[in-house]
């Protein structure tokens, strides 16, 4: 099969290595991780234009190196292809190789904020995507010092512990080592971060099969939705996590 890609850039070495291992020819596009941090309408107006580039048919299907991601990806759709996308809520899924794997580790550590050498890589956003970001709309990332001058110190407390500080729910920095690091220099990296915040650390192994059977082709619908063309994505509030709707988004 002649497949097309379209992932987030924190895959990209994940991906790379399922393109060089599958029987198929995959054309990939990766797209700025930053795309997460900006309002759901936005990021689905950006995926859906690259979408739009993908659906030819010169390819067999369109897949998308995406979970749900807050409903980032609610709408998507393709007018010619079909398109396949992971079972999964965000990101971390594909990286321990199954929702189940996910809810059972999520659920026996609260409060985990996981770190992978994509995520490491690909932590800056660009000058635009930053500026689009609901931090910066918001004023979510202002030091203390700056909520201080403009509301006062004891509102100050409260918005910085409510709004900026967003760590304050989280305890423990988890490293997903898939086994094709160039170095340690990720772990390190994490290590240190969950030092410096008196964080717990725990490193866990990753798992690529999911993101290979993608790659390879084997849509199980446990899995993965294949979307025929003309419907899209809609979240699902049960363990399929996705599921199509007929008609394309306007």
């Amino acid at each position: 099969m002649r497949l097309k890609l379209i992932s987030c850039e924190v895959f990209s070495r994940e991906m790379e290595t399922a393109i060089d291992r599958s029987p198929n020819e995959v054309d990939v596009d990766y797209l700025p991780k930053g795309l997460h941090e900006i309002p759901c309408s936005q990021m689905q107006d950006r995926i859906q234009e690259v979408v739009d580039q993908g659906d030819d048919s010169k390819y067999d299907a369109l897949l998308l190196g995406y979970g749900l991601c807050s409903n980032g990806l609610a709408g998507i759709h393709t007018r010619n292809i079909p398109m396949v996308m992971p079972r999964a809520h965000d990101c971390i899924t594909l990286l321990l190789g199954s929702k189940e794997r996910y809810l059972d580790y999520f659920n026996e550590h609260p409060g985990v904020y996981f770190k992978s050498s994509g995520w490491i890589e690909n932590e800056s956003s660009s000058d635009e995507l930053s500026q689009l970001s609901i931090a910066q709309t918001s004023g979510m990332n202002s030091s203390y010092n700056e909520l201080v001058d403009k509301y006062g110190e004891d509102n100050a407390k409260f918005l910085y512990r409510e709004l900026c500080d967003f760590t304050h729910n989280y305890g423990q920095f988890t490293y997903i080592e898939m086994g094709i690091e160039p170095d340690d220099r990720f772990e390190k990296h994490t290590r240190e971060k969950a030092s410096e915040r008196g964080w717990k650390f725990e490193k866990v192994k990753g798992d690529l099969s999911m993101i290979q059977r993608m790659l390879n082709g084997i849509w199980d619908d446990s899995e993965f939705l294949v979307l025929p063309p003309g419907s899209r994505i809609e979240p699902k509030c049960d363990a399929g996590i996705i599921t199509s709707t007929e008609g394309e988004s306007q």
